[in-house]
């Protein structure tokens, strides 16, 4: 059973540490080194994480008291936006994700939230795996993120049944 933490002040550069681990392994074969790089400098940095403090709720997600991935979600006024949903390539593809997703859901709820919405990369095979867990896709986004760099997203919502 996975165990949530949330992120204190104190862990940002655990966090950041954890994400660019995942995040390197998984984008740097997807979207090329050089746009990870400045994309994980602008949004996984201790600087970046400790600005998103503000809006965003972060967690380790934990098996065995090990990090293993995090998240990262914030409210908005008609849905819970999911910024951020990985796992450790080791920890993939065993069905730990429908227990991230089951304490998103969780959290949706306690803000009587209908929707989760996320954005991912149209080219990333975690679009099957979202909607293999009832996400639907609702439209296309490019988002220039400026340096000449672009992120070419799908836009995929989850309706709960409240």
């Amino acid at each position: 059973m996975l165990e949530f933490e949330a992120l204190t002040e104190s862990q940002v550069a655990r966090m950041s540490a954890l994400a660019t681990s995942i995040v390197r392994e998984h984008f740097d074969p997807l979207i090329g080194k050089e746009q990870n790089d400045y994309m994980l400098a602008l949004f996984q940095s201790e600087p970046s994480i400790r600005n998103q403090m503000a809006s965003y709720q972060y967690y380790f997600v934990k098996e065995q008291e090990k990090d293993i991935g995090f998240l990262s979600m914030k409210e908005e006024k008609e849905y819970l936006y999911l910024s951020k949903f990985y796992l450790c390539k080791e920890k993939r593809g065993q069905g730990l994700a429908y227990e991230m997703l089951d304490f998103v859901i969780k959290t949706a709820q306690k803000l009587s939230l209908k929707r989760i919405r996320l954005n991912v990369n149209r080219h990333n095979c975690a679009v099957q795996a979202y909607r293999k867990m009832g996400f639907t896709i609702v439209k296309e986004e490019v988002n220039d993120i400026g340096h000449g760099y672009v992120m070419d997203d799908y836009v995929m919502v989850y309706m709960l049944g409240i």
